[in-house]
């Protein structure tokens, strides 16, 4: 379809957008909108700068016959501790205390537009990583690791606490959580990872990192490679963790006698200087 360039530019920020980490020729593009590839040039070098200037993104040109340009999503810096500083103060509301020492979070993780600029978040972390695939527990890390694979445009698969009959012969191991000490169990289909694979691993909550480390042990069974590890809030009681190598979000500082609840910025910033090459 032939565009004016103001149509035509928006439709490619679109395509771009929703197709990140995607490798798009300019014959790609030149066909769709049967403009030449110098007109298309142009076009992506007015959105290149937009998105870097907006903090979007940056589109990375891939040189050579089968090169073309690509979308890797990140986030400003002033802008994650904006949105991180609205969190705190969203997590530091007494009635979110629960026993355990676990917060409420179930209205955070249920609200889309929070979990897809978390998402960003842990993606902008790890735009630089080569990865296949996030890994997550049941239950309510699920959202978290959709909003992350939407913009690192990779799968996800779920690991479970007992197997289903509709996901075929699976692979079980015993991992001992480390907050209760208990023995548990979890399952993976034996379709559903890769030998080989690159796994990022994202969960809600971490205590000790008991969890964690079972999805590490699990991931090592089917011959794939951890690349990273990723939690929204991790607590300060229990030190060392069970895992050496993680990004947390935020943490869980302190709960007073009062039931006043501290929280902080977790490790987030250690990792985004490292991606970002600060």
């Amino acid at each position: 379809m032939k565009l004016k360039r103001s149509s035509r530019l928006v439709d490619m920020t679109h395509y771009l957008l929703t197709h990140p980490h995607e490798l798009v020729s300019l014959t790609f593009f030149s066909e769709r909108y049967g403009s030449a590839k110098s007109s298309i040039s142009e076009d992506l070098v007015i959105i290149k700068e937009s998105f870097e200037t907006q903090g979007i993104g940056m589109l990375m040109t891939v040189p050579g016959a089968s090169g073309g340009v690509k979308f890797l999503p990140f986030i400003k810096r002033e802008t994650a501790e904006q949105f991180l500083s609205t969190l705190i103060t969203k997590l530091s509301s007494k009635d979110r205390l629960l026993p355990g020492g676990y917060l409420y979070m179930t209205d955070i993780l249920g609200d889309p537009l929070t979990v897809n600029e978390i998402g960003r978040l842990i993606a902008s972390a790890f735009f630089h990583q080569s990865i296949d695939v996030i890994m997550t527990m049941e239950t309510k890390g699920i959202p978290l690791a959709y909003a992350t694979a939407s913009q690192l445009n990779v799968p996800v698969i779920i690991v479970r606490r007992s197997s289903k009959v509709t996901e075929g012969s699976t692979v079980s191991i015993n991992y001992v959580s480390g907050s209760s000490k208990r023995i548990q169990s979890m399952v993976l289909p034996r379709r559903g990872l890769q030998s080989g694979a690159k796994v990022l691993v994202i969960d809600d909550f971490m205590k000790a990192g008991g969890t964690m480390k079972g999805m590490e042990n699990l991931i090592n069974e089917f011959d794939a490679e951890l690349v990273g590890c990723a939690v929204l809030v991790e607590t300060k009681e229990v030190s060392p963790k069970l895992v050496n190598d993680y990004l947390s979000l935020l943490k869980l500082n302190e709960i007073d006698d009062s039931g006043e609840i501290a929280v902080g910025i977790g490790n987030y910033f250690n990792y985004f200087k490292e991606a970002h090459h600060e």
